[in-house]
């Protein structure tokens, strides 16, 4: 090998030294658009409510009361209980099965001369925990009246008609009853607050 050629080897290696020691040059990035914050709202529980007085719930008898043998009185307390909850915006005000009262107004018991019994109540009031809602409604049954059996008795044995009765009024247990609330009750949902919305960047 002449000395002609191994210097130019060696003149093309360091060119390709100092070729790979120098760094690359780096790309500029683009700028990156702007964005705009994104906002997340946490929504609020419902606002404060009020059951007004005439609101109607629907209730039922939780014992049958009856004018057979004269045992209902004026005066008797009754037993009844929601038969369907009462809701304010989805939720449960007033839960089905909760007790209420009322109370015989009027009693008729059948006697003679076809004459039936009768019987009427009012409603009173719910027992929701410790706290007594006043509620208001009436409702009343009779009983079947004996009077064709009473003209008939009269036509052929005067006296007969005397003897012949009516049948005594009787409130079924289950029997539904229509009340209404009568009261103004204000409703707080219970829930925790809601925060201010946030700023998502």
């Amino acid at each position: 090998m002449t000395r002609k050629t191994i210097s130019l080897g060696l003149l093309s290696l360091a060119i390709s030294s100092t070729a790979l020691a120098q760094p690359t040059a780096a790309v500029p990035a683009a700028p990156a658009a702007p964005q705009a914050p994104v906002t997340a709202t946490v929504l609020p529980p419902p606002a404060d409510s009020v059951v007004h007085v005439g609101t109607p719930i629907s209730l039922k008898l939780s014992e049958e009361i009856t004018t057979k043998e004269k045992r209902a009185r004026v005066g008797q307390r009754i037993n009844l209980e929601v038969a369907v909850a009462l809701e304010v915006a989805g939720h449960v005000v007033i839960p089905a099965g909760t007790p209420a009262v009322g109370e015989i107004t009027e009693v008729r018991n059948k006697g003679m001369w076809g004459k039936s019994g009768h019987l009427t109540a009012q409603v009173l009031y719910l027992r929701l925990g410790s706290r007594q809602i006043r509620i208001s409604g009436t409702f009343d049954e009779k009983g079947t009246t004996g009077t064709g059996g009473v003209v008939a008795a009269v036509v052929f044995v005067p006296i007969a008609g005397f003897l012949v009765t009516g049948t005594s009024a009787t409130l079924p247990l289950g029997m539904p009853v229509k009340a209404f609330i009568d009261e103004d009750l204000p409703v707080a949902f219970t829930g925790p607050a809601a925060p201010a919305p946030l700023a998502v960047p």
